[in-house]
């Protein structure tokens, strides 16, 4: 089990040394082994341990038994803990929803990391209970392995394997009389339908926690989708068949009709591209750009159309009044309007983008920085033409060309922008 929970906790990343984590602990199997877990893992992890334990007042006596059992356990093995209480009233959502709102609400208030105890078991018992409500890929995806500040590093462990765990290490547990009941939707799947499906796979649960973690994927990348932006470090997590439905998708979305394996090699270079900024041309004169942890489409700005030229191509700003050549350079010659640089393949033009630097005579700067530095109008900056390669900035409109990509000897290439 503690092999499993490391696995989860480096592979979203849901810890750093000098992390506060507070367990959230009921005093139920589930919680009683992520606690005793971290507290092992502690020292390893370089985290410091605390527990957080909400009374709701629900069940009399046998709440006040399970605080003062946690109470107990913590003070034993010397872990700091955090108690709240509350009357908890059934709302329109029903009494387990409210319980679980005053909860975390409470878990809300505490400082660090709030470390829940929902297992894979949990996780196949909620993707049932919104199949039987009626759900989208939002709720087959079940629960989240992080959501802000609460981490749940248990998701792919069985409740076998707590059981297991706690026997182990002789480590005691309350129950909860409440889930022997069949009163809550939850508990009538995990008494009749969950056994009746593990009988026909016993890897029922950890089968289910893998399908949802490859439908959250999904679910990310077509929201990244709707906000005309994709996460490129969501694509990178993708297994191969599915990160191409969700390029395929996002390339639709942008313009690219009808796209091929292509064109979906070529959005996948963008994903796996070493250089945080990078685009590619698609068909109908789409272009994507890669700005670091995003994939977008790169748009019209300040009068300047996102615009590949070829060499030999002449491209048109009128509501700049200008014009541009991409020309063979006859002569090597360098001013603020024309650049003779190192490359013979397709340029970009364009406007600004985050990330983009440039090394003039006095060093490299950002795009950001340099036209803060030269006084130039806010409003201004989205109009000032950019040319670009794969490599980054070749030169910029007015200010000058990148020493790095300045051309010596010919044959080179040559931007020229003119005034109409």
């Amino acid at each position: 089990m503690l092999t499993k929970l490391l696995q989860q906790l480096r592979r979203y990343e849901m810890v750093v040394p000098g992390d506060r984590v507070v367990c959230a602990v009921s005093g139920g199997a589930d919680s009683m082994a992520l606690l005793w877990s971290f507290y092992l893992l502690r020292e390893k992890l370089g985290i410091t341990l605390a527990a957080a334990h909400f009374n709701h007042g629900l069940r009399g006596e046998e709440s006040d038994r399970d605080e003062a059992f946690v109470r107990a356990f913590c003070d034993r093995y010397d872990i700091p803990l955090f108690v709240g209480n509350g009357a908890v009233k059934a709302g329109k959502k029903g009494l387990e929803a409210a319980a679980r709102e005053a909860r975390y609400a409470f878990f809300g208030t505490l400082d660090g990391k709030i470390a829940t105890a929902h297992t894979a078991d949990d996780n196949a018992e909620t993707i049932l209970m919104h199949l039987v409500r009626g759900t989208g890929l939002d709720g087959l995806g079940g629960i989240a392995p992080v959501s802000g500040k609460v981490i749940r590093p248990m998701l792919g462990v069985t409740r076998e394997e707590v059981v297991a765990f706690l026997e182990e290490y002789h480590i005691s547990h309350v129950e909860d009389s409440s889930n022997a009941k069949d009163a809550f939707l939850r508990n009538r799947l995990r008494h009749h339908v969950m056994p009746l499906l593990k009988q026909e796979n016993p890897r029922l649960a950890p089968n289910l926690s893998e399908m949802a973690q490859s439908l959250r994927l999904d679910a990310e990348a077509l929201k990244g989708m709707d906000t005309d932006h994709v996460s490129v470090s969501a694509l990178r997590q993708m297994g191969t068949a599915q990160r191409s439905r969700a390029l395929a998708g996002f390339l639709k979305e942008n313009g690219v009709l009808e796209p091929e394996r292509s064109h979906i090699r070529m959005a996948e270079a963008l994903v796996f591209s070493e250089k945080p900024s990078a685009w590619a041309a698609f068909p109908g004169g789409v272009i994507i750009g890669r700005e670091y942890d995003r994939l977008v489409r790169r748009e019209k700005k300040g009068g300047i159309e996102p615009t590949v030229l070829q060499p030999g191509d002449m491209a048109q700003l009128p509501e700049l009044g200008l014009r541009v050549r991409y020309l063979p350079a006859e002569e090597i010659r360098n001013t603020k309007e024309v650049f003779t640089v190192n490359t013979d393949g397709p340029i970009i033009l364009r406007t600004r983008c985050a990330g983009d630097t440039i090394r003039l005579n006095a060093g490299t700067q950002t795009l950001k920085k340099l036209f803060i530095d030269r006084k130039i109008p806010a409003a201004r900056r989205d109009a000032i033409p950019v040319f670009a390669d794969e490599q980054g900035v070749l030169g910029v409109y007015g200010i000058g060309a990148n020493v790095d990509r300045l051309a010596t000897k010919l044959p080179a290439m040559q931007i020229c922008v003119e005034t109409l």
